[in-house]
């Protein structure tokens, strides 16, 4: 999976939390947001750790 469609992954699981959260769906939207937050942070953290290694020999 490329980055264009993690990126349209968690954008459309963050629409469906914003019309949850809209509609009065309080807990299915709490968890879609927690999901975009989870997902969002290892995407970015996957990416940092892939550009800079430093090592401490």
């Amino acid at each position: 999976m490329n980055d264009f469609y993690k990126d349209i992954f968690i954008g459309a699981v963050f629409v469906l939390g914003l019309i949850g959260f809209i509609s009065g769906e309080f807990v299915i939207s709490s968890t879609l947001f927690a999901a975009v937050v989870i997902s969002s942070n290892v995407n970015s953290n996957r990416k940092q750790s892939n550009t800079v290694h430093f090592s401490f020999d």
